[in-house]
């Protein structure tokens, strides 16, 4: 097999020898996506040509990838909605055409119908990577979704559960491959934190040392009309439900929240969140906006809680990869992050069913199995969510994809 249009030697670093290929990266967002990085390391890793185009301005993504030699063009379409939208997709249409790439790659679903929009017409493979499968929960994007996928040639789906909507939608299973994400199991580690930082982070928040802790790392979502319209995504209100319940049962409970709004319209919903359930004023619960590395509040917590109501493996990755037992929602991919024996998932939007599996959690502090629960979640992580691996999987759809014929 050949690449299409390849622009250079043979590549090594794949078992089908595909010519060196031009590829282009879109993405919606240049503050987050740092899961992107070892996806697009491993394509320069086996020598292919690799340009990043993310949203102007400064963000973390966009200065990780100018630090590590990555080539960082501005999109000039802005992913909003209103008259300026077809200008803004030809100038798209021409920035692609200008870089000639055999593969155009794109994460989240804006990224998506900006670009398959973009390029109707033009020799490129498209592969669609789904980050996150909440989307999927509006019937208005389904029905947009089961005719716009087709403009996709494979859409890589970050969870078994992506996967399955997608097919829901007619698409056929060689167009729908699983790659998760992954997250680096070497610095996500209970030993590259330090044996000091539970007792550190603890002291600097003001925690007591004794307390049964559990942590959310998550922005906060505000409400959305396509999607459970009345509430976060994130499940921010069901957890603080709960919690409430929980700790009157158990007042040496600490809760940590980590994470800010999302825009100024998350932001102002966190406000809404804390006034509603009297955050300020509830020495039980702490909530950070951001911290600069998430590790020590893993490190410091005895269990990680993702009540999603929708929502790929994500941060129950991260947190397994630390040794912490995760309680997740059963919504979206979550329950891909944990097995019976290294977590518990509970119905999503259930507060009740929340309150129980943090119970039972508490049972297992206390009579010390939480810890190997911890240990069970980490050997799940490295078994099954490995960014290296998984970005290694990603690199071999992206070739399979340019190797085949038209």
């Amino acid at each position: 097999m050949s690449a299409l249009g390849g622009s250079g030697g043979p590549c090594v670093g794949h078992p089908f020898g595909v010519r060196r290929l031009r590829i282009a990266v879109l993405v919606k967002t240049n503050a987050g996506g740092l899961w992107l990085l070892p996806q697009v390391e491993e394509l320069r890793h086996r020598g292919h040509e690799v340009t990043v185009v993310l949203p102007r301005g400064a963000g973390r993504l966009t200065d990780e990838l100018e630090r590590r030699g990555f080539e960082v063009l501005s999109c000039p379409y802005d992913f909003t909605i209103g008259w300026h939208v077809p200008i803004g997709l030809l100038r798209l249409r021409a920035l692609l055409r200008r870089l000639r790439p055999d593969v155009v790659q794109y994460h989240l679903i804006a990224s998506a119908y900006a670009v398959r929009l973009a390029t109707l017409g033009l020799p490129v493979r498209r592969v669609h990577m789904v980050a996150g499968p909440a989307y999927l929960e509006s019937r208005l994007v389904r029905s947009v979704e089961r005719l716009m996928w087709q403009l996709d040639d494979v859409v890589i789906c970050g969870c078994r559960y992506a996967s399955a909507r997608y097919g829901e939608l007619g698409c056929p299973p060689y167009r729908r491959p699983v790659a998760v994400y992954g997250v680096d199991t070497d610095a996500f580690s209970p030993e590259a934190t330090g044996p000091d930082q539970r007792a550190k982070l603890r002291a600097e928040l003001g925690i007591d040392q004794a307390a049964f802790l559990a942590v959310m790392v998550s922005y906060v979502y505000p409400p959305k009309r396509l999607v459970h319209s009345s509430r976060g995504v994130k499940g921010h209100d069901v957890l603080l439900a709960a919690w409430r319940t929980f700790r009157r049962r158990h007042p040496d409970a600490h809760l940590l929240l980590v994470g800010g709004g999302w825009t100024a319209a998350g932001e102002s919903y966190r406000r809404q969140l804390g006034e509603r359930f009297g955050v300020a004023d509830d020495p039980g619960v702490t909530w950070v906006e951001s911290v600069p590395d998430v590790r020590p509040c893993y490190a410091a917590a005895d269990v990680s809680v993702s009540p999603s109501l929708c929502d790929s493996p994500g941060t129950a990755v991260e947190a397994g990869s630390m040794g912490v037992p995760s309680i997740v929602s059963a919504a979206g991919g979550l329950p891909e992050a944990v097995t019976e024996r290294s977590g518990w998932v509970v119905p999503a939007a259930d507060p009740t069913a929340l309150v129980d599996a943090f119970d039972a959690a508490y049972r297992g502090w206390v009579t010390g199995t939480l810890t190997l629960r911890g240990r069970l979640a980490r050997q799940h992580v490295l078994a099954s969510f490995d960014d290296l691996r998984a970005a290694a999987e990603v690199a071999d759809i992206v070739e399979d994809v340019a190797a085949r014929r038209r």
